[in-house]
């Protein structure tokens, strides 16, 4: 079945190969010139599915698949077809691979096989058209859709890629990957083209759109700027061909200056409170209440002019006595010290019945610990016993510490 169609393809081919000015000049003009031709040549154009003549009266044109192949080829920039017909490809991917399971139940590995190829065709022909599409798009949008040459005909153009996005937006909406998932089931070979490949291209595709259509927007808005520009010079050179003896005024010597013309930078002002501002009276009492006020009362003129006794006689000394707590813990470094095993504050607290407040003790024992300088602080050791929290983390509750020497 297969050398028929290998022995028609050869001979399109070679016809194309043969004829390529032909169809070369056909595909810049649109039609074909019959009267540079023979008509056996273009007989056989016809016969091969390269020409065609859409009515009796128009001249011969390139097929449309003809077409589409060399603008895809050649990377036009004309090219503006994209296609947005994923819909119905879907629909031809499951049915093939329902072809495909049932001819596996069946064990018909032939036509299985035959029905695998046509299924992998048709993925790779989504993708490049997929592919295809994105590419038609980015080329117009880099040359700025050069091939008209209007403003008005570029805002034209661009509303119709905004349309092609769109449309290709909603018509990716259609991929179900968890329906594709399922339809594919265990086997290895269809989930590789209706899930890995189908995914990758449409994530790849739905990225690109999104940029192509922020930069679609950023083209309209440039576009539109060029418009209104345009139509002001428009209508500045209508107005000088309509009134050639137009010179434009002294505005400056005018006592009414338009508004158009009556026109400064900002300046910016010196920054000052406004207190007649009702909404700022609370940020004004919150100001003034931070302020400090200072009285000085003022000083005696007889004190400052009175001369002042300086008495030079021996200061009695000052003695700083210690709290009794404080007393009590310096006795508790020294027993350890005299004793060299360590020893914990509640003991040492229990053996000599001291007065204070337990939980006081501990805290004093801890801070003497600490007011330590370094050089002493290096012969001691204090660790602390207790329990975590049973609920909360991160608490540790102190219950003890022990002292030791190092």
């Amino acid at each position: 079945m297969s050398q028929p169609l290998i022995e028609a393809g050869t001979r399109l081919l070679n016809a194309m190969g043969r004829h390529s000015d032909l169809i070369m000049q056909a595909y810049i003009t649109g039609s074909v010139n019959e009267s540079d031709y023979s008509r056996k040549v273009l007989d056989q154009l016809v016969q091969l599915g390269v020409l065609w003549r859409p009515d009796p009266q128009s001249p011969l044109r390139l097929k449309n698949a003809v077409r589409t192949l060399l603008e895809g080829s050649l990377q036009d920039d004309r090219n503006r077809t994209i296609t947005t017909n994923i819909t119905a490809s879907l629909a031809s991917l499951r049915t093939l691979a329902e072809h495909y399971k049932e001819a596996l139940h069946y064990h018909r590995f032939n036509e299985a096989h035959a029905h695998m190829g046509d299924l992998t065709e048709h993925v790779y022909q989504l993708t490049e058209s997929l592919t295809n599409s994105v590419r038609v798009l980015f080329s117009r949008i880099n040359n700025e859709f050069g091939y008209v040459s209007s403003v008005e005909a570029k805002i034209r153009e661009n509303e119709l890629a905004q349309g092609q996005v769109s449309d290709l937006l909603q018509q990716l909406e259609s991929f179900h990957f968890d329906q594709l998932s399922e339809l594919a089931g265990s086997n290895r070979e269809l989930r590789h083209l209706l899930v890995v490949a189908l995914q990758q291209s449409f994530a790849k595709a739905a990225q690109e759109l999104s940029v192509v259509q922020a930069r679609l927007l950023d083209l309209l808005g440039r576009f539109r700027e060029f418009q209104g520009r345009t139509r002001i010079l428009k209508g500045f050179l209508l107005h000088m061909e309509q009134q050639p003896d137009f010179a434009p005024s002294n505005y400056a010597a005018l006592s009414q200056i338009p508004v158009l013309f009556n026109q400064s930078n900002h300046v910016l002002a010196g920054a000052s409170a406004d207190v007649n501002r009702v909404e700022h009276e609370t940020e004004y009492q919150s100001i003034v209440s931070t302020l400090t006020d200072i009285h000085r009362a003022a000083r005696d003129a007889s004190d400052t002019e009175a001369s002042q006794e300086i008495d030079v006689s021996e200061q009695t000394s000052i003695s700083l006595e210690k709290d009794p707590i404080h007393l009590a813990v310096d006795d508790y470094f020294c027993d350890v010290i005299d004793s060299g095993q360590p020893k914990s504050a509640l003991s040492y607290y229990a053996e000599h019945d001291l007065p204070f407040d337990p939980e006081v003790w501990l805290y004093q024992v801890i801070g003497g610990y600490q007011a330590l300088d370094d050089n002493d602080k290096r012969f001691f050791a204090l660790d602390a016993n207790g329990e975590p929290h049973r609920i909360f983390s991160g608490n540790f509750y102190i219950n003890d510490v022990t002292l030791g020497l190092r």
